[in-house]
């Protein structure tokens, strides 16, 4: 048998699939073909976190492929996992998990709390592995850079969990803003009514309630500061927590930012600052986070496009009602206003994408498709890693700076009475020696990227 005629070990595959980029970035339903894996190209995951989200993640990433491995620091949260997946290997360390199971893994999924997010994904990409992670990606700035940097040195798959971004109604969006359909887009409100604030529960931190067996709150807190186990922190709490979440703006816009962050190419904010802060003190209350704030972006004019305004409003604050409008602004979504035009959109990528008023959008000529759809999200990623291509929300093309957005607003709440002015190519504000202590914040030893 020839080289030519010589059938493709499943090794040699795999590794050409994270080594070659293809210049088609999104697949078409065609190219992703049917739903069943042959058996010869199953991938072998480990998956880092399988309680809570992680649930649907496993799910998802493993229909066709192999589940070698689970890890999760909390056995009662992991315990039907385990239950569904009795041959996978369990462990409550991922960095033991990666050194003994190097060889027998291909991908990697992570669905831990914000703060472990990078010192995961950098443990698994620096091994060669393929990575899908929640979103946020990181939990700071430096976080983001580091992992952008390390994608693209070892050239694997990576996807961010920012689902909507393979739906079919944020690629329509995009080809209408593209088309013109409401002008030169100006502005954009952006909002998630989500409350992550435990401002009441401050005094509750000197209180030493016994961690629970089936727990191993060290590997828990993992990179972050050691301090006292409390129930008020996990499950699903520790979002509300700034040691180890991001608040509203960090869970969210990497969902609802992404439509106009891809249809306007936005980049890098210039600037950043607190237009309003809810019950909140940042000197008194910095260990969590408001009930409600707005942010304001200013992106620099890119391209044939023009400057670009975008305002955050998290919790209790609202999004104004355009003039005009039929329909109330949605509570987690998106307003872009244009100079001939508005259009709203849901949550999650762009669902329920409309101009309004109504009579507009009824008569708006909607252009054909020129995006190509995607059957999902976790399809993407898969199909990435077959192809041999990039997945859409690549943590170094696109995932990483959308991320970087809610950083950076984070990092204001704790500057209310200053615009700071960010140099993106450098990583640091020229103009706030305070605030670049926050870009690149201290982890625990043992825990750095």
């Amino acid at each position: 048998m020839s080289d030519t005629q010589r059938p493709v070990s499943r090794r040699s595959f795999l590794r050409g699939a994270g080594g070659v980029l293809a210049t088609i970035t999104i697949a078409s339903p065609d190219i992703l073909g049917g739903t069943r894996t042959p058996p010869s190209e199953k991938l072998r995951f480990a998956f880092i976190g399988v309680g809570g989200r992680g649930r649907h993640n496993l799910g998802k990433l493993s229909s066709g492929n192999e589940v070698v491995a689970l890890c999760d620091v909390d056995d009662r949260r992991a315990g039907d996992a385990f239950v569904r997946f009795p041959e996978a290997r369990r462990f409550h360390d991922f960095r033991k998990m990666l050194d003994a199971l190097e060889d027998s893994i291909d991908a990697v999924a992570i669905s831990t709390p914000d703060h472990t997010h990078a010192v995961a994904a950098m443990a698994a990409i620096q091994r060669g592995k393929h990575v899908y992670c929640e979103k946020p990606l990181a939990h700071s700035v430096h976080e983001i850079r580091k992992l952008m940097h390390s994608a693209r040195e070892k050239n694997v798959v990576t996807q961010l969990g920012n689902q909507g971004h393979s739906s079919g109604s944020i690629r329509k969006l995009v080809e209408w803003v593209r088309d013109g359909a409401i002008g030169a887009v100006h502005t954009i409100n952006a909002a998630c009514s989500a409350v992550h604030c435990r401002i009441t529960d401050l005094k509750r931190r000197g209180e030493r309630p016994s961690v629970p067996s089936e727990l191993d709150w060290d590997l828990w807190l993992g990179p972050a500061a050691w301090r006292p186990y409390h129930p008020m922190y996990l499950p699903g709490s520790w979002r509300a927590w700034r040691p180890f979440g991001n608040g509203t703006i960090g869970d969210w816009v990497c969902h609802v930012v992404d439509p106009s962050f891809w249809a306007l190419e936005l980049g890098a904010p210039a600037t950043v600052e607190v237009v309003r802060l809810v019950d909140y003190d940042p000197a008194v209350h910095a260990d969590t986070f408001p009930k409600g704030s707005i942010i304001r972006f200013e992106f620099p004019a890119r391209g044939d496009r023009g400057p670009v305004t975008l305002n955050w409003y998290s919790g209790e604050s609202r999004i104004p009602k355009p003039e005009g409008s039929d329909r109330d602004p949605p509570k987690t979504g998106a307003v872009l206003l244009g100079d001939r035009g508005v259009i709203q959109h849901g949550s999650h990528g762009a669902g329920g994408v409309r101009i309004v008023p109504e009579e507009k959008m009824a008569a708006y000529e909607q252009p054909e498709p020129s995006i190509p759809r995607v059957r999902g999200h976790h399809e993407d990623f898969l199909a990435a890693i077959r192809e041999g291509r990039k997945a859409g929300s690549d943590f170094a093309l696109y995932g990483g700076p959308l991320t970087e957005i809610a950083m950076l607003g984070i990092i204001a709440m704790r500057f209310p009475d200053r615009k700071l002015t960010w140099d993106a190519r450098a990583a640091r504000f020229t103009d706030c020696d305070e605030a670049n202590q926050l870009v690149a914040p201290p982890v625990r030893e043992g825990w750095s990227l």
